[in-house]
């Protein structure tokens, strides 16, 4: 499940940034591979279960088997994975490979101090089959650092049942998700389990109308910071939320219900739409009761594009001791085995892959081929805001849809105050 790592203070992750960026590091590690190529060190964040981690030790296992490499896994709290890894690759006592976020905000922070091997040449010569739109997100001055992973869209789950009992069309269409709205405030239900206690959730609403509104090409302009924030088409994804907050769409007070209590208004019943994303999907055959469709959140001229991104990324450390081994995991996760033992595991692999071998639900499988249909080539997809920006960028995100959704905010200025922010991380 994606939940953002929490936010540092502003001014620590500033000066986290600085040091990195000032740390002269090893080159990015190139060349000739290193060790026996029979150990490796892996460091993953927290899985949410026991279970989780079981399955991740047994496939594991599996490439051990396979390859002859013993695997020495590292498993870090995810709170404060980003600092230990840091630290740990500046010491020069890191792990050979790891899991970190992906994008120029973490991952390329990590590139430009020199503490990320460079994968560019060994992934052409081993025929990685990365989707080029995620493997943009581990490219840093065009130099390819690692693999992308776990592709998470956000949209709009919606109950089949419930729709079709009241005559509603799915909302694949901005005129039909506000006739479907209006109607299901009208039998007494609500129409979005949008809750937003802990601000995230409030980054992940704008995400998705904003890529429906302003398409990839403008999406890719602002995380980058070729476009302003404060434009029109910012404002008005922002004010989609704020006119469903206002038309009584959303449960009372949003921001003062949890993620997980969002959810649960969908799972009873009381809510016919879910604003979340992919990685909801596994909870769906224990959780529910009905069956449960899955759309891009529509666009203001009809239907939407995807709002996608990464749930991270494994990378290799430039000063690894054992790269030969680590080269044997990075080919290991991407190939067809362990996508198949991803898909088995609700997660979507950032690579092409068949569905045939793999045990997941009709629903699951829909959004596996669809997001296959989409992320051919450069990829008609959105962008998931949070896995782009820096932890400033997103704390003024966060805390500005709040006040968004309690109506002490207006969508001009929190476009303003993201603008104000976008500016400070190029100044």
């Amino acid at each position: 499940m994606r939940r953002p790592i929490l936010v540092l203070g502003t001014a620590i992750a500033a000066a986290i940034a600085l040091a990195l960026t000032g740390c002269t590091g090893a080159a990015p590690g190139t060349g000739s591979a290193k060790g026996n190529g029979k150990s490796v060190v892996y460091s993953i964040g927290q899985p949410d279960t026991p279970a989780q981690l079981a399955s991740i030790k047994a496939d594991l296992k599996d490439f051990e088997k396979e390859s002859g490499v013993k695997v020495t896994l590292r498993v870090i709290p995810n709170n404060s994975s980003r600092t230990l890894i840091q630290t740990q690759l500046r010491s020069g006592n890191g792990p050979d490979v790891f899991q970190y976020d992906t994008g120029p905000g973490f991952a390329g922070v990590l590139a430009k101090a020199g503490l990320l091997y460079d994968l560019t040449g060994h992934a052409k010569t081993a025929n990685w089959t990365v989707y080029n739109w995620a493997r943009n997100t581990v490219t840093f001055n065009g130099k390819y650092y690692g693999i992308p992973d776990q592709i998470e869209e956000v949209g709009l789950f919606y109950n089949k049942d419930m729709f079709t009992q009241m005559g509603l069309q799915p909302p694949t269409t901005m005129a039909a998700l506000e006739t479907d709205a209006a109607a299901i405030k009208a039998a007494g239900k609500i129409p979005f389990a949008a809750g937003n206690k802990e601000g995230w959730e409030g980054g992940h609403l704008l995400s998705m109308a904003l890529s429906s509104r302003v398409g990839p090409t403008e999406s890719k302009s602002l995380v980058t910071n070729q476009s302003s924030w404060d434009s029109d088409g910012v404002k008005g994804a922002i004010g989609t939320w704020s006119d469903f907050a206002k038309q009584g769409y959303l449960p009372a007070s949003p921001n003062a219900i949890t993620y997980d209590n969002s959810n649960a208004l969908f799972y009873s019943g009381k809510a016919a739409m879910d604003p979340t994303g992919t990685w909801l999907i596994q909870d769906f055959k224990s959780a529910v009761k009905f069956d449960v469709g899955f759309v891009p959140f529509p666009s203001a001229t009809g239907e939407g594009i995807a709002s996608t991104d990464l749930g991270g990324g494994t990378f290799m450390s430039a000063s690894s001791k054992n790269t030969a081994a680590a080269l044997k995991l990075m080919d290991y996760l991407v190939s067809q085995k362990h996508g198949t033992w991803e898909l088995n595991h609700y997660l979507i692999p950032a690579f092409p892959l068949s569905t045939t071998n793999a045990d997941v639900s009709p629903l699951f499988a829909e959004v596996i081929k669809n997001t296959a249909g989409y992320t051919k080539g450069s990829g008609n997809v959105g962008y998931n805001i949070d896995v782009n920006e820096t932890d400033a960028f997103n704390k003024v995100m966060w805390d500005g849809m709040q006040g968004v959704l309690n109506k002490t905010t207006t969508p001009d200025q929190l476009a303003q105050k993201l603008q104000t922010a976008a500016q400070q991380k190029t100044n």
